[in-house]
C-alpha cells in the first residue's frame, strides 16, 4: 500500500530548500502555502485562557461540542448551510478530514473525478484507498475550471466522488455560483456520486470574485456533499492544525470511527482557539486580503515581464501558476538542457536560490507554482532572481 504513496511535491521542495538554507545557501522559500501573518491576538488569547483553565484533556473524537456548534453556526452564517453539530467532524487539519472521508468510502475499483491542476494530495489519497483518480484536464483556456460537459463525460458506473477545490490550489481559480450550478445539474443526474468540496481558501478572494460552495448553490446535493474547511489559511493558523468537515451523519460517523483508531481527538487548546476564531471578529481578513492582492499584482506583473514565462491573474488563494512551456528545451549556462518542469524548478533553486513547486506535483505540466503569501521585499527579490536566471538560459 505504501508503495502507492509519493512524497508531497510541496513538502519535498520546501524540505530541500530548507536543507540548502541550513547548509549556508542563500535560498528564498516561496514554495510553501502558509500566510506570513501572525495568528490574530484574540485567537491566541483564547488558547492562553484555555490553558490557564486547565483545558488540557482529551476531547471527543469528533471535536468539542463548542467547536462543532461554532462550525455549524459559521456554515449557516457565511454559507447558508443548515448543518447540525452531529453533521460536523474536526480533524488535525483539512488533510486529515479529506483522508478520512476517502479512506472510509473508497475501495478497489472505485473512482473519484479529480480536475487538474489539483492539490498534490487528492490523487495519492484516492490511490492509497485502492481506488482510481479519473483526471480531467482543465487548462488555462477554460480558466483552470471543470466544465459541466467534462464532468458528464468523466462520470462512470464506479464513480464515487467528485473532488472540487475553490479557490483553487495551485491556480487561484474561483468557481462562480453559475459555474457550480452547471456542475450541480450534472450531479443531480447521478445520485450515487458524492461531492467533496475543499473550501480552505474561502476567505481569500480578490477583485469582483465571490465565494460560493456547491451545497449552498444546490441544497439537494447537501445530503451527499462533504464540505471541508479549516482554520489554517483564512485565520493564519497553519500550525494549530484544525480542519473540519460537514456532511451527512452516516459519513461523519464513519470518518469518526476511522479517526478514533488513528489520531483520535485534536489538541484541546487549538480547538478552543478555533472557537474564538469562528465566533470572533473577522476584520483582519480584509486587511490581509488587501496585502495579498498587492502582492499578487506585484508577482503577476514581474512574472509576465520575464521573456519565456507567463501567468494569469488569480482570483483567489495566494498562488500564481506560471506557464514555463517556453523554457522546455532551453539550454542552461552549464550546457545542460531543461527537459521538464521538474528540471525548471530545480534550475530555479540551483541558479536563482528560489524554491518553487513544479507543476508535475499538481498533475499539470510544464508549469510551476509560487506562493505570494510572503513579504513584498521577499517577493521582489524572488522575482528578480527568477528573471536573472531565465535571462541566462538560451531559449529554444
Amino acid at each position: 500500500m505504501l508503495r502507492r504513496l509519493r512524497d508531497s511535491a510541496t513538502i519535498a521542495t520546501t524540505r530541500r530548500a530548507r536543507e540548502l538554507r541550513a547548509a549556508g545557501r542563500d535560498v528564498l522559500v516561496i514554495s510553501g502555502g502558509e500566510p506570513d501573518f501572525d495568528t490574530p491576538e484574540h485567537i491566541k488569547a483564547a488558547a492562553h485562557s484555555a490553558l490557564d483553565k486547565g483545558d488540557t484533556k482529551y476531547t471527543p473524537t469528533e471535536g468539542t461540542p463548542a467547536l462543532r456548534a461554532a462550525i455549524a453556526a459559521k456554515l449557516a452564517r457565511d454559507n447558508g448551510l443548515a448543518v447540525k453539530p452531529e453533521n460536523v467532524i474536526v480533524g488535525t487539519g483539512g488533510k486529515q478530514v479529506i483522508f478520512n472521508a476517502l479512506m472510509a468510502t473508497l475501495g478497489e475499483g472505485d473512482e473519484a473525478v479529480v480536475p487538474r491542476p489539483c492539490w498534490v494530495s487528492y490523487p495519492d489519497i484516492v490511490e492509497l484507498a485502492g481506488a482510481r483518480p479519473v483526471y480531467v484536464d482543465c487548462g488555462p483556456d477554460q480558466g483552470f475550471k471543470l466544465t459541466a460537459a467534462q464532468l458528464r463525460d468523466a462520470i462512470g458506473p464506479r464513480t464515487r466522488w467528485l473532488i472540487l477545490n475553490s479557490p483553487n490550489n495551485p491556480t487561484g481559480a474561483v468557481y462562480s455560483a453559475a459555474e457550480l450550478r452547471a456542475l450541480a445539474d450534472v450531479l443531480l443526474e447521478h445520485p450515487n456520486v458524492m461531492v467533496l468540496t475543499d473550501d480552505i481558501y474561502e476567505y481569500i478572494v480578490f477583485d469582483d470574485a465571490k465565494f460560493a460552495t456547491i451545497a449552498q448553490v444546490e441544497p439537494r446535493l447537501a445530503a451527499r456533499t462533504l464540505t471541508v474547511n479549516g482554520m489554517s489559511k483564512g485565520y493564519c493558523m497553519t500550525g494549530w492544525r484544525i480542519g473540519y468537515g460537514a456532511g451527512p451523519e452516516w459519513l461523519i460517523r464513519a470518518m469518526a470511527k476511522l479517526q478514533g483508531q488513528t489520531t483520535t481527538s485534536c489538541c484541546s487548546l487549538s480547538q478552543a482557539a478555533a472557537v474564538a476564531a469562528l465566533n470572533g471578529p473577522h476584520d483582519f481578513v480584509a486587511r490581509n486580503n488587501a496585502a495579498y492582492q498587492r502582492r499578487r499584482d506585484l508577482v503577476v506583473e514581474a512574472v509576465n515581464a520575464v521573456p519565456g514565462l507567463a501567468c494569469a491573474t488569480p482570483q483567489g488563494a495566494f498562488y500564481v501558476y506560471v506557464d514555463a512551456s517556453r523554457l522546455i528545451g532551453a539550454r542552461r549556462p552549464d550546457g545542460g538542457v531543461l527537459g521538464d518542469d521538474i528540471e525548471v524548478a530545480a534550475y530555479m533553486l540551483d541558479a536563482a536560490g528560489v524554491a518553487v513547486v513544479p507543476g508535475a506535483g499538481f498533475g499539470y505540466s510544464p508549469w510551476f507554482r509560487l506562493c505570494f503569501a510572503y513579504a513584498d521585499d521577499v517577493l521582489r527579490d524572488a522575482c528578480s532572481r527568477i528573471a536573472r536566471a531565465v535571462s541566462e538560459l538560451r531559449l529554444p
